[in-house]
């Protein structure tokens, strides 16, 4: 594996989408996998620099938004003179099916990965449509 390979950058995102942002900085869009069980979904989310006081989640109608917030870090005394590592906000965005039970989703955050566990409602079930001859 290259040094390339294993590399992987941050993704700048734009923070203007229906609402202007209240703060002046980058916003970074936090690689994220998703998985299925048979009765959950489990979305982890790689937030470098969060913790449980500085991430959002908003659920609005089918929409699940997530904001990270990182407090700048510069150590007292000095000025930055050189950096490789863009320091910003996270944020983004996921579309909920009818699948998901809205009042059952749970978020915990822990070193800089948020997981958030989206629990399958009951009530939904995927059915055969049968085709008839008209």
């Amino acid at each position: 594996m290259t040094d390339k390979t294993m590399e992987m950058e941050k993704q700048e995102t734009d923070s203007v989408q229906e609402t202007e942002p209240t703060r002046s900085r980058r916003t970074y869009l936090p690689s994220a996998n998703i998985y299925e069980a048979e009765n959950q979904f489990t979305i982890l989310a790689d937030m470098p620099g969060v913790d449980e006081s500085t991430v959002e989640i908003t659920l609005d109608k089918n929409e699940l938004t997530i904001n990270g917030y990182i407090k700048p870090y510069e150590p007292e005394g000095f000025t930055q003179v050189y950096g490789e590592y863009g320091t910003g906000d996270y944020r983004r965005s996921f579309v909920l099916s009818d699948e998901v039970d809205r009042n059952s989703i749970d978020a915990t955050v822990k070193d800089g990965v948020l997981r958030l566990v989206l629990t399958k409602s009951p009530d939904y079930k995927s059915r055969k449509i049968t085709v008839k001859a008209g």
